[in-house]
């Protein structure tokens, strides 16, 4: 179906693995491309959570500095790899922050440069405890990419992002967690049974809901108060439509468990 991902589709839940592990799953352009080909498939599988990983030793190891520089010979200039290719990237962020439905990091060992800012441009991020992260664009001299800046400062503060992007250093996956970049540690054994539990319960969850504080998350940093609580009143007039709502509503009443059909 794809080059450079597997896709799988159990029940609700799409699982997306990049799939260059010789690469340590380093980001090419067709694994760009592919990415993005799978979000969107998930999205018309009408999955309601997904989970992106990485197959055997990493999650992803960054750009694939290799495919940049032979990229840059054929078109002249090193440089054409950050135009196309780049754009290419940051597409898969802004559809993975923009599908309506819950995505779930399941961080398996080395996570570097920008396959660090894919993990935190995902809902939720589960790592083993063997994984490492860094922000390493500083030590070839480039300054980061693929919303690194964007979210890494949102979860962190301003202070830790900038030792983290200025030195480049990497963090064991104990200590992300301790400093709020990630939300679980577990065993490696344990990972994807973790990530899938998870992905299982929220593809349970009422998804226009789920898209909605998505949503107001994507916007509480640059929103100011008024406008936060405009788009609180947007969202909630939304899911009061779902049919989720109404389902929630009875199943209260009646003093049962709901069971929400994602609509």
């Amino acid at each position: 179906m794809f080059e450079t991902v597997k896709y799988e589709l159990n029940e609700k839940v799409a699982v997306i693995t990049m799939n260059r592990p010789e690469a340590l799953n380093a980001l090419s352009f067709g694994l760009s491309k592919d990415l993005a080909s799978a979000i969107r498939k998930a999205v018309e599988d009408e999955s309601r959570a997904v989970v992106l990983t990485g197959e055997g030793r990493a999650f992803c190891a960054g750009g694939d500095l290799r495919e940049m520089l032979e990229y840059g010979k054929q078109q002249g200039s090193v440089e054409a790899f950050l135009n196309e290719p780049l754009k290419a990237l940051h597409d898969v962020i802004l559809l993975i922050r923009e599908t309506p439905i819950p995505f779930i990091a399941a961080v398996n060992g080395v996570c570097a440069g920008a396959g660090t800012n894919f993990a935190l441009a995902c809902d939720l991020v589960f790592a083993d405890e063997n994984a490492s992260f860094n922000e390493a664009f500083i030590k070839i001299g480039l300054s980061p990419d693929c919303g690194g800046s964007f979210f890494l400062p949102r979860a962190v503060g301003e202070k830790i992002a900038a030792e983290l992007f200025m030195t480049g250093d990497s963090v064991s996956a104990e200590r992300a967690l301790q400093i709020g970049m990630i939300n679980r540690v577990v065993p490696p054994e344990d990972l994807q049974e973790e990530a899938m539990t998870m992905a299982a319960r929220l593809s349970k969850s009422p998804t226009v809901s789920i898209g909605g504080i998505k949503k107001m998350i994507n916007a509480t940093f640059s929103n100011d108060l008024q406008a936060q609580l405009e788009l609180e009143h947007e969202c909630q007039i939304e899911s009061g439509k779902s049919s989720d709502f109404k389902e929630g509503v009875e199943a209260f009443f009646e003093k049962r468990p709901p069971q929400f059909k994602g609509k």
